[in-house]
């Protein structure tokens, strides 16, 4: 097995890419919109992927927060809010809020169960800070560490009984980056100490099952590379400090904060420390460069995968619009 997740070209896969999945057998997938029309063609995708490997769990993931970050949307799919609504409730009542984000991944989950997606890139764990680029902004759970942990830990719990694993990103903190490193690197000149708030919901949630890096320069730990690409960041901090031991994911190698081809950057990655290289654009090249120079996935790797996917695709059958009235309900009272 390849420690690699690919991108899909379009609604169904290609003939070369059927033939090169079946032959590279990467961990896992990731949809984008580009992959998504409807429930039905949705689920003969990743039925397809399923039927190429004859691994009924397999790593098939997607972006879906809620609010700008939705990659299946209405009117074929349900709208979710991004976290800010829940950080809002949270300021009158904690507990109110804590079960609205519970109730809203668990109706989100089962969206993503009913299409054969077994793994949502969420909770963000990014604790929001003043003045800092919107890339995350309506995006974060809060800006109070304890606040961020309870409320991912919550999504992490509503994901799970819908039976979709959550993973917690981007650590080890993008909430003070002052660029998008969706275009160019951001550096954070925080001190370690200042940078403790930064860690803190990633530390209480360190046993979540997955995990992906953050492109961004952090100083005080590694004046020349980004976490994605350093190892005193992946094996001090995330590792260490943080005390992390779950599927460790890049974020998206086609991301401008990185330099160098994008094989380079995931032969780069894995070396620094990720188990997975996550290639998102299906650019055929790209990723036959990185089939290329890949080793094998490791076996330690190969038990973190195991152990991320164990109960996806066995969660409780739930009432989606019974969940979806609760949730309303406790929402509305921030609204009042």
């Amino acid at each position: 097995m390849l420690p690699a997740i690919f991108g899909l070209s379009g609604l169904t896969l290609t003939d070369d890419e059927r033939a090169f999945f079946r032959d590279a057998d990467p961990a896992g997938y990731i949809l984008f919109g580009r992959n998504v029309e409807s429930r039905a063609q949705l689920r003969a995708l990743t039925d397809d992927l399923r039927a190429i490997h004859g691994r009924d769990r397999l790593f098939v993931c997607i972006d879906q927060e809620g609010g700008r970050v939705a990659r299946m949307k209405p009117p074929v799919w349900s709208a979710y809010p991004p976290g800010e609504a829940f950080d809002r409730l949270y300021d009158l009542a904690p507990a109110s809020a804590i079960e609205a984000a519970r109730l809203n991944a668990q109706a989100l989950g089962l969206d993503l169960a009913e299409a054969g997606i077994s793994v949502d890139c969420h909770p963000s764990l990014d604790v929001r800070q003043p003045g800092a680029h919107d890339v995350i902004g309506d995006r974060a759970l809060g800006s109070e560490p304890m606040r961020v942990a309870a409320l991912g830990r919550a999504i992490l719990d509503g994901f799970a009984r819908a039976g979709v694993a959550g993973c917690i990103k981007h650590i080890p903190g993008h909430g003070r980056a002052l660029a998008d490193s969706h275009k160019e690197l951001p550096t954070v000149t925080a001190s370690a100490q200042e940078l403790e708030t930064d860690l803190a919901p990633f530390r209480t949630l360190a046993s979540a099952p997955i995990g992906m890096t953050a492109h961004v320069r952090y100083t005080a730990w590694d004046a020349e590379n980004p976490a994605t690409l350093s190892p005193t960041v992946i094996g001090e901090v995330i590792r260490g400090t943080i005390g992390f031991d779950g599927l460790l994911l890049s974020d998206d190698l086609d991301m401008e904060a990185l330099s160098g081809t994008v094989p380079e950057r995931a032969a780069r990655a894995i070396a620094a420390g990720c188990d997975i290289a996550l290639n998102c654009w299906a650019r055929m090249d790209d990723m036959a460069g990185i089939a290329q120079v890949l080793p094998a996935l490791g076996e330690e790797t190969a038990a973190r995968l195991h152990r991320a996917l164990q109960g996806t695709g066995e969660g409780t059958a739930g009432d989606h619009a019974a969940l979806l009235a609760r949730r309303d309900a406790l929402l509305a009272l921030g609204a009042a």
